[in-house]
C-alpha cells in the first residue's frame, strides 16, 4: 500500500511504500517564480495547479511501467510552501491574482507603518496570539496589499466571492472539485504562518482579523494535518482520499521522525528552516524565534508545537552565484568550486536578499560580500557563499538553545543542498556539533505521506513509536578545533551587523496607494492603517491609540 505526495518547488509527487518507508517512485514538474519588480516574487496558480495535474498522470505512469497497479494508492497527502498568499473566486474558480510568494518585500513599507502604529514600535506586538513578529514574511499582510492593490480582489471581497489560502488550501479545494463543489479547508500547520491564526485556541481570531481588516469569511476551515478532507475529484487518482496537510517544514520534522520534546531539524532549500518539537505547550521565544505549529495527527489527538529559525536565504545563493553572476553554470558546481580553495580567506557572504530573518527580523538589512582583497577569486566568493548557510543556522541554533534551555547534541538534517557534501562538513565544523543526514534526504515528502496514511479511516501507516521505520544515516563530526570555528563566527555577526539598516523603502506618496497620505491601507485617511479610524489607527479602531482593542487606553490589549 502507497501513499503519495506533493511538494512545491518545482512540483512533486513521491510515492512511498507505507511499511517501510521505501521511495517507490515519483515525477517532478518545474515552475517559473516571476519578479515583476524588486523585491517582487510571484507564481502563477494555473501553472501550479497544472503542474500538479501533470504529476499525478506522469506518476501513475511509471508505477504501470513498474508493474503497480495505481489503485494500491491508499491516500494523497499535500505539503506545501507556507505563508505563499492566494486569492480566487468561488464561483469561477479563477486565481485573482498571482501567489505572492513568502520571500515577497512588496510589503516592508506597510509592515513598517504596521510596527510604527503600535506601543512602543514593537514588532512582537501580535506574538501572544500568533507566536510571529510583524513580517513581510507572513500572509496576512500579502493579503492586506491584494485586497488594497488589486481591483478584482476587492470587488471578490465585495461581493462575497473571494477565497483566501495558502498552497495547499488551492491545491486541495481544485483538487476535491474546485466551484462544484471543492473543500477549501487549510491545516492548523499552515494557518499558523498567517498572523490572523490564534496558536492556543487552534483558530482564526476575530481580532487578529479587526487588525488587518480581513473578513471572516474568505479563510478556509482549519482541519488537523491528518484527517480525510475530501477525494480527487478527476484523474488517474480520482476516489484517493486527500487526507494529508502539513506546511513543508512541518512535514520534514513529521518525516525526520521528530515526535518526542526537544528533537530537532534543519532543511536546507531555497531558505533555511530550523524545527525543535517543544511538545503540547508553546515556547515563546525571547531571542527572535517563531513558535509555531508542528503538527496535529488526528482531530481529536494534541497539537504538538515547535521553536522555528528561518532563514529567507540558503540554496537561493547558489541559484543567484549561477543566475546572477555566471561563476558557476549548475548549483552542483559549487561544491567542487569552493573545494578547491577550502577557505574564504576572509571574505564572507551575508546574501540578505529579502531583509534578515531569525534571530534579527531586520527587513531594511541587504545583501553584502566584505572582506575582499585582489587575492580573492570566484571560488572564495563560493567557499562564502556556503560558509553563509553554515553561519545563519548557527545564529539561529543559540537562540534555540537560550530559548528551550537545553543545548541540541547533534543536529539532524535534509533538503536539497544535503547532498553537497562539503556543505554539510561546515556545518558540523562551525556548529561544533554532528551532522545527522538521512540516506533518503526526501524527509518532507516523506512526512506528508505518514500524515496522510495514518488518517482515520485510511490506516495504512503506523505512527506508533515501535513501528517507524529506522531510515540510514551519515554522520558529520567536527574537523576543526572550537578555537578556529569561534574567530570565524565572530567575523561573521561582525558582516552582519554591516548588512543592518539598509533604507529601501518607497517614499510616502500622497496619492492613494497602500502607504500614502490619502485613503490606502497605511494612509492618513481612513484606511486599515490610517491616522483616522481605520483598524490600525490613532483614533478609536481596534488596534488604535485611543479606544479600540489593541489600544494604548482602554482596549483589552
Amino acid at each position: 500500500k502507497w501513499c503519495s505526495h506533493q511538494i512545491l518547488t518545482g512540483f512533486l509527487i513521491h510515492v512511498f511504500n507505507s511499511k517501510t518507508a521505501e521511495l517507490i517512485s515519483h515525477h517532478q514538474v518545474g515552475i517559473k517564480q516571476s519578479f515583476p519588480k524588486e523585491g517582487w516574487v510571484e507564481e502563477d496558480p494555473k501553472e501550479i495547479l497544472q503542474s500538479v495535474y501533470e504529476c499525478m498522470e506522469r506518476t501513475c505512469e511509471k508505477l504501470g511501467q513498474l508493474n503497480i497497479d495505481i489503485s494500491n494508492i491508499k491516500a494523497v497527502g499535500v505539503t506545501n510552501q507556507r505563508e505563499t498568499t492566494l486569492v480566487w473566486d468561488k464561483e469561477t474558480g479563477e486565481p485573482l491574482y498571482n501567489a505572492i510568494v513568502w520571500l515577497d518585500l512588496r510589503t516592508q513599507s506597510t509592515v513598517e507603518r504596521l510596527i510604527n502604529s503600535t506601543p512602543g514600535k514593537n514588532k512582537n506586538h501580535l506574538k501572544h496570539k500568533t507566536g510571529l513578529p510583524i513580517s513581510t514574511y507572513f500572509s496576512a499582510v500579502k493579503l492586506r496589499w491584494l485586497m488594497d492593490n488589486v481591483e478584482e480582489v476587492a470587488e471578490a471581497v465585495l461581493t462575497h466571492r473571494a477565497m483566501f489560502g495558502t498552497v495547499d488550501s488551492w491545491l486541495i479545494w481544485c483538487l476535491t472539485g474546485g466551484k462544484s463543489g471543492g473543500v477549501h479547508i487549510t491545516d492548523v500547520t499552515n494557518a499558523s504562518r498567517t498572523m490572523l491564526f490564534n496558536i492556543h485556541t487552534l483558530d482564526w481570531d476575530p481580532e487578529l482579523c479587526k487588525y488587518f481588516d480581513v473578513p471572516m469569511e474568505i479563510l478556509p476551515q482549519v482541519k488537523s494535518s491528518s484527517e480525510i478532507y475530501g477525494s480527487v475529484n478527476s484523474g488517474s487518482l480520482a476516489g484517493v482520499p486527500i487526507s494529508g496537510c502539513l506546511g513543508d517544514q512541518s512535514a520534514a520534522l513529521v518525516g525526520q521522525m521528530c515526535f518526542q520534546d526537544g528533537q530537532a531539524k534543519n532543511t536546507y532549500g531555497t531558505g533555511c528552516f530550523l524545527l525543535r518539537n517543544t511538545g503540547i505547550k508553546p515556547v515563546m521565544s525571547e531571542h527572535g524565534l517563531l513558535t509555531t505549529l508542528a503538527y496535529k495527527l488526528g482531530k481529536d489527538s494534541p497539537a504538538y508545537y515547535a521553536l522555528e529559525g528561518s532563514v529567507a536565504i540558503a540554496g537561493a545563493v547558489v541559484r543567484w552565484l549561477k543566475d546572477n553572476l555566471g561563476i558557476i553554470q549548475s548549483s552542483a558546481e559549487i561544491e567542487k568550486l569552493a573545494g578547491d580553495v577550502g577557505s574564504s580567506y576572509g571574505c564572507y557572504f551575508v546574501p540578505a536578499f529579502s531583509g534578515l530573518y531569525a534571530p534579527y527580523w531586520e527587513p531594511s538589512a541587504r545583501g553584502i560580500i566584505c572582506g575582499l582583497t585582489q587575492f580573492t577569486n570566484r571560488s572564495h566568493l563560493a567557499f562564502a557563499a556556503l560558509e553563509a548557510v553554515c553561519f545563519q543556522t548557527r545564529e539561529i541554533l543559540e537562540a534555540m538553545n537560550q530559548d528551550y534551555g537545553v543545548p541540541l547534541s547533534q543536529l539532524q538534517v535534509d533538503g536539497g543542498m544535503t547532498s553537497n557534501r562539503l556543505l554539510m562538513q561546515l556545518q558540523a565544523d562551525v556548529l561544533c556539533i554532528p551532522v545527522v543526514k538521512p540516506s533518503m534526504s526526501e524527509t518532507t515528502a516523506l512526512g506528508a505521506a505518514m500524515a496522510a496514511g495514518a488518517a482515520e479511516g485510511v490506516g495504512v501507516w503506523s505512527l506508533t513509536p515501535g513501528d517507524l521505520t529506522t531510515i540510514p544515516t551519515d554522520k558529520y563530526q567536527p574537523l576543526i578545533n572550537p578555537e578556529e570555528s569561534e574567530f570565524r563566527f565572530a567575523r561573521w555577526k561582525k558582516a552582519v551587523q554591516k548588512a543592518m539598516n539598509w533604507e529601501t523603502t518607497e517614499p510616502i506618496s500622497n496619492g492613494n496607494g497602500p502607504c500614502s497620505n490619502g485613503n490606502g491601507p497605511c494612509s492618513n485617511g481612513n484606511g486599515p492603517c490610517s491616522n483616522g479610524n481605520g483598524p490600525i489607527s490613532n483614533g478609536n479602531g481596534p488596534c488604535s491609540n485611543g479606544n479600540g482593542p489593541i489600544s494604548n487606553e482602554s482596549g483589552e490589549h
